[in-house]
């Protein structure tokens, strides 16, 4: 069968070669059609099986002699180029790809995507009614270097059927899977995609897919659009410029794609000039959606999505891929929320978060950083079997400037932390802990974990290390995350390193040299009763001494108090057990989780580890205060792996430099002038908001 691979037009920003392989990671892409992906799966025995494999084999040698395919490593704080560029580009260079070249849908991938990090999962991005293949157009340099993306472009006079389309991109989906039969192939569906990308997912139950839906249009049926196709069928040409004004407002929020490249930190005078500089320049471009979708190409994208709902819709029983719903509260075309309960109803592996702000386009909007849901709902993965060390991929630039642009929190709770030198000297700062791993923190939870967030943010702020904290798995299982339908703390704790307590885990970081934050206490700390605050609840076996030393890790104990200042506990596990309502859903919910518990076997007080959300009244709040003791070397003292009695000494060891740490704050922060909120917000009145609040002399 003959190729009908075509090169049409394009903008600096896209680019094709035909001599290079499928795969490539240059910054040259492939454009790659129906009828040559259809060669290459159309018949997998014999021959062609032979030379597909063959191919292969060469391409993955070829991978190892080129420097371009060495194994990288993604740093903290790494640049993920969100926000560079807007809804504008998408309507400039939306002119160049829309002029006719008689070619059928194809593959191409944005020079903007950038060289990806090697072994990235292939990501397929299927494009709402536009067809362009523009639609992450915010998200490409930033996903590009996490993916290897290919983005469908349906050119504006292609009429190929729906079940075409599907037939297209599953032969796509067939040659992926033979090329890298063990990793994850990502769908992500933008509306009319979502149809598509369902569609493929139920007609290949076997293949590893992970589809990712932003308002899919499976809900059409319901849809504001349906009682215009008529409409349209009958309006003069000379009408239909009026169309894209109309779509404009329909499918999107003209403010919030304006608000894309904002610093929001800028002043409210800077931030509404720029804002309305960026309408101005927007409001215009859109006229160009008349050429994007004249009439003939809109009434035939509205039969399409109608065909295209039908068709997913009656498929969704044999979905087996990994489903997330990304939906929107102000989606003025489809009523996209109801119909994400739907789906997550309808389908068996799939999870929901709700954008309550946002319009139908909610890929083009700001506020809304596809990279950063992935990882907060820890859908990345590189093979069928989620690996939370290797698949981690550290907070973004943006993602952390995101966290300090809202850091009211941390501007409430002031947090001072202190470390200890090798000479035993108490310094502001975190100096005194090791730059180089394994390192293992090892410290007292307080209630609900407040002193998190400070903590992690600071080893990134003033370091540029990424902490990885050892959580319940309770917080990864399915019935958190099935209340929790909103991007919320649960997901920014796994996007901040997070992941679920297990000896194998533990393992992975030490050998990885990471910095590991360790609470023998657990939850029975962070949830503990009146009147046990600043009281440790250890367990008695000191595993993870033994462990810290096979590795040669530095130990570094650390106390943290102020949780008095912040909350006054008003009702604790006893009290609740006693209200007959709040006690059935305790002993509902920790019946569910009871496949979860981490102390299972263990007795004492540690093994007490019911969860619940304990009764909180709000102070004005005091300061949180940390100090991070004396390092502790286990390099060369590996006879503590056998000799059990050694390591209990350290053990002990440890856990004393903790509650000393604990004392010595309890005593200091009576002598800190700026303890209060007050006294800080006067400081900061009178002096640059960046410079730090002084506290007690250590």
């Amino acid at each position: 069968m003959a190729s009908a691979v075509k090169i049409f037009k394009i903008p600096p920003h896209f680019a094709f070669k035909l001599d290079k392989p499928l795969h490539s990671r240059y910054p040259i892409r492939c454009s790659v059609t129906r009828d040559s992906i259809a060669a290459l799966t159309s018949n997998l025995n014999g021959a062609v099986k032979e030379d597909i494999k063959r191919a292969s084999i060469n391409f993955n040698e070829e991978k190892k002699r080129d420097k371009d395919f060495e194994e990288e490593k993604l740093e903290p704080l790494w640049d993920d180029g969100y926000g560079s560029q807007s809804v504008k580009d998408y309507l400039d260079y939306a002119k160049d790809i829309i002029k006719p070249d008689g070619g059928p849908p194809r593959w191409f991938t944005p020079i903007s995507c950038g060289p990806h990090l090697r072994n990235s999962p292939v990501l397929l991005f299927l494009p709402g009614m536009d067809g362009l293949g523009l639609g992450l157009i915010l998200h490409h340099k930033s996903i590009g270097k996490v993916f290897d993306v290919r983005c469908m472009h349906i050119p504006v006079q292609d009429r190929t059927p729906f079940q075409g389309l599907v037939e297209w991109v599953e032969e796509t989906v067939k040659a992926e899977h033979y090329s890298s039969p063990n990793k994850p192939i990502y769908l992500v569906g933008d509306s009319f995609g979502g149809c598509l990308a369902l569609s493929v997912a139920a007609r290949n139950p076997k293949i590893d897919l992970v589809v990712i839906l932003a308002n899919p249009a499976t809900s059409f049926g319901k849809s504001q659009l349906q009682p215009l196709l008529p409409l349209l069928e009958v309006l003069p040409n000379d009408l239909h410029i009026t169309v894209p004004y109309l779509l404009g407002l329909v499918m999107g929020d003209p403010m919030k794609m304006a608000a894309v490249d904002i610093n929001t930190v800028l002043p409210p005078t800077q931030y509404y000039e720029q804002l309305a500089s960026n309408l101005v320049s927007l409001l215009p471009r859109l006229s160009g959606l008349a050429d994007i979708i004249p009439k003939e190409t809109l009434v035939w994208k509205l039969k399409l999505l109608k065909t295209a709902a039908g068709y997913a819709n009656s498929r969704l029983h044999a979905i087996t891929a990994e489903v997330l719903v990304l939906a929107s509260g102000k989606d003025n075309m489809l009523p996209s929320r109801d119909e994400a309960g739907r789906l997550s109803r309808s389908i068996r592996n799939c999870k929901i978060r709700y954008f309550r702000d946002n319009g139908h386009t909610i890929l083009l909007e700001d506020g809304v950083n596809l990279l950063t849901i992935i990882k907060g709902t820890c859908t990345y993965r590189c093979s069928r079997n989620r690996d939370y060390v290797k698949d981690f991929l550290p907070p973004s630039k943006s993602e952390f400037k995101a966290v300090e642009e809202n850091g009211l929190f941390r501007n409430f709770v002031g947090p001072v932390i202190l470390s200890t030198k090798e000479d035993g000297s108490i310094v502001r700062g975190l100096s005194g802990v090791p730059d180089e791993g394994p390192v293992l923190l090892v410290g007292y939870h307080m209630l609900m974990g407040i002193e998190l967030a400070p903590l992690v943010e600071e080893f990134l702020r003033e370091k540029k290390i990424m902490v990885r904290g050892i959580a319940h798995p309770t917080l990864f299982s399915d019935g958190v995350d099935g209340e929790n339908k909103f991007f919320s703390y649960f997901d920014h704790i796994k996007l901040y390193g997070a992941l679920p307590v297990s000896a194998s885990n533990i393992f992975k970081l030490f050998a990885t040299k990471s910095h590991v934050l360790l609470y023998p206490g657990g939850a029975r700390e962070a949830l503990h009763r009146k009147g046990e605050e600043y009281k440790l609840f250890w367990p008695d076996q000191p595993e993870f001494v033994r462990m810290a030393a096979r590795f040669g890790a530095t130990i570094v104990p650390f106390g943290v108090i102020g949780e008095d200042d912040i909350a006054e506990l008003a009702l604790d596990y006893d009290d609740l057990m006693r209200i007959p309502f709040l006690s059935d859903q305790i002993k509902r919910d920790n019946k569910r989780y009871e496949s979860f518990n981490v102390r299972a076997g263990m007795s004492g007080e540690v093994a007490n580890q019911k969860l619940y959300i304990p009764g909180l009244i709000p102070k004005i709040p005091g300061r949180l205060y940390y100090l991070f003791g004396k390092p502790i070397e286990t390099r060369g003292k590996k006879e503590m792996l056998k000799d059990k009695e050694k390591a209990r000494e350290v053990y002990m060891q440890i856990k004393s430099q903790v509650e000393s740490n604990i004392s010595y704050l309890l005593k200091k922060r009576e002598e800190d002038p700026y303890r209060g909120l007050i006294d800080r917000t006067l400081y900061r009145v009178f002096n640059s908001p960046t410079d730090q609040v002084p506290t007690f002399e250590a």
